[in-house]
C-alpha cells in the first residue's frame, strides 16, 4: 500500500519547517484551522511562517485528518 504524503515523522517536519508536528498542531489550533478552508490554512502557514507550499499542504492535511 502506498504511504500517504501526510504520514510524516517529526524528524522530517523539523528538517523542512523548523518545528515538530506537535508545535504546528498547537499553532494551527490557535489559528482556528479546524474551522477554515484548507487553502486558507496553507496560505497562513506560507505567509506567517514561510513554510514551503508542499509542507504547508502536508501539515494542513495532517492537521485536518487528525481533527476528524
Amino acid at each position: 500500500m502506498k504511504k500517504e504524503y501526510w504520514d510524516v515523522t517529526d524528524e522530517q517536519v523539523v528538517e523542512k519547517t523548523g518545528k515538530k508536528i506537535a508545535e504546528w498542531v498547537k499553532l494551527l489550533d490557535k489559528f482556528g484551522a479546524a474551522d477554515k478552508k484548507s487553502n486558507d490554512v496553507v496560505a497562513y502557514l506560507q505567509s506567517e511562517y514561510n513554510v514551503p507550499r508542499y509542507w504547508a499542504r502536508t501539515l494542513t492535511t495532517y492537521y485536518l485528518k487528525s481533527k476528524g
